[in-house]
């Protein structure tokens, strides 16, 4: 599954959530929902306020033993993202912590032009 973002899309959040949500449930696997969508909109929102560009999401689901849904965003800056200590007192710089405690991985992979920042999580077997 991709999409292309448009910069400063933000209502391509719920878009991609929706997205999101409809394949993971044609992919049997409706117990990742929850949790990938909240990290999904972190990370498509980080890319989409954070960069002076657009991004480019995709979701992927391995096949075999062990089923991993592994969602990444693309942008186009050079910044990698740094989890912040988030206070009572900021709306903002929760997003790579929950990412951080939810995700089964995560990580930045920094590409000629920009990175990709993405997750896994392990889907639970049938």
């Amino acid at each position: 599954m991709r999409r292309q973002l448009r910069r400063a899309d933000l209502p391509a959040v719920g878009e991609v959530r929706a997205l999101l949500r409809d394949q993971l449930r044609r992919w049997e696997v409706p117990g990742l929902v929850d949790t990938a969508e909240l990290l999904t909109s972190e990370l498509v929102t980080n890319a989409l306020v954070h960069t002076d560009q657009g991004a480019l999401f995709t979701a992927t689901l391995t096949s075999g033993t062990e089923r991993r849904l592994r969602v990444e965003v693309r942008d186009f800056s050079a910044r990698r993202p740094q989890p912040r200590q988030a206070s009572d007192h900021t709306p903002s710089g929760r997003g790579l912590l929950l990412v951080r405690e939810l995700a089964d991985a995560w990580g930045v992979r920094v590409q000629r032009l920009g990175k990709t920042v993405w997750f896994e999580l392990a889907a639970a077997s049938a």
